[in-house]
């Protein structure tokens, strides 16, 4: 049976278009305010209200819409204090959404206590999909795109910043290899691109998107070194996302081999040290195995 307004089955192919009890997570447009979906709109007509970051932000995305609805400010500084009373309306059926100032909800913005501590209330939680600056850019920046790590922002402060890629850094060293993308302020783009190219290696491939859907969208690429130069030359304004590239696979020495080895053989079993190393570095698990042996009978070996 087909619904003629749909096209689609109507035994219960998709959710209700309008607003469900609980808690609904709505995304909202990175830049173009027409980038939303009916599904989301609905949701966010027939709200009793909606939850978002930044009011004045989120009205004009109303108005564009004609929707007349009530806002409640939900960020970083007031969430813990609003659980109690999120929670009660929550249980007395209220249907509630939440909202990013743009994009995807909790990627990077406020509601993941609010959605956790729903989830252990057992209030319903819901979600409409749709735009996500991070996934966007990683569809145009020309790196492989899966798989990929979400970070996010880095610390502000170099020091915190600096200790986070070296973490980084170990994790490559240790067999990931996945594109790496992250957000920044672009007053911090070249100071993070140099950062990360001292780091992670100034030939490493990059990209740096901004104003994604907006009318100066940009994808700048190249090696991180370029990146940064041309972020020091020519300032991105807007919001930006880094991409980094996957670490490349390199040929592995007999020192370098010894040294992964060592740091393995600190933290698991000989056989499993091994067998980590060999898959993270694409080398014959027997070979890395003997290898394991004869560095662990020269460790026990008298000097």
């Amino acid at each position: 049976m087909q619904d003629a307004s749909t096209n689609l089955p109507a035994a219960g192919i998709s959710p209700p278009p309008g607003p469900q009890p609980g808690l609904t997570l709505v995304a909202t447009p990175i830049g173009n305010l027409d980038d939303i979906s009916p599904r989301a709109l609905a949701a966010l007509a027939g709200a009793d209200a909606v939850l978002c970051e930044d009011t004045r932000v989120t009205s004009k995305l109303l108005a564009r819409h004609g929707i007349s609805i009530t806002l409640w400010p939900l960020h970083d500084h007031n969430e813990e204090a609003q659980l109690p009373g999120l929670l009660a309306r929550l249980r007395d059926g209220a249907a509630l959404v939440l909202v990013s100032d743009a994009g995807t909800p909790l990627m990077s913005d406020p509601g993941f206590r609010l959605v956790r501590a729903a989830i252990a209330a057992g209030v319903p939680v819901h979600g409409i999909p749709g735009a996500n600056a991070a996934v966007l850019a990683l569809i145009l920046s020309g790196l492989p795109p899966h798989p990929f790590m979400f970070v996010g922002f880095l610390p502000a402060k170099a020091g915190a910043r600096d200790a986070e890629l070296a973490r980084f850094k170990a994790m490559e060293q240790a067999g990931l290899s996945a594109t790496l993308v992250f957000y920044e302020a672009p007053h911090r783009a070249a100071e993070t691109l140099a950062a990360l190219a001292a780091s992670l290696g100034e030939t490493r491939p990059a990209a740096l998107a901004r104003e994604l859907t907006k009318r100066f969208e940009e994808v700048r690429r190249g090696s991180l070194a370029v990146l940064a130069q041309g972020a020091l030359d020519d300032p991105p304004r807007g919001e930006v996302v880094l991409l980094v590239g996957p670490a490349p696979n390199e040929a592995m020495g007999q020192a370098s081999l010894d040294d992964a080895l060592a740091v393995a053989m600190a933290a698991m079993s000989l056989r499993d040290a091994a067998a980590s190393v060999a898959l993270a570095h694409g080398l014959p698990r027997k070979s890395v195995y003997a290898r394991a042996l004869e560095l662990a009978a020269e460790k026990k070996r008298p000097d």
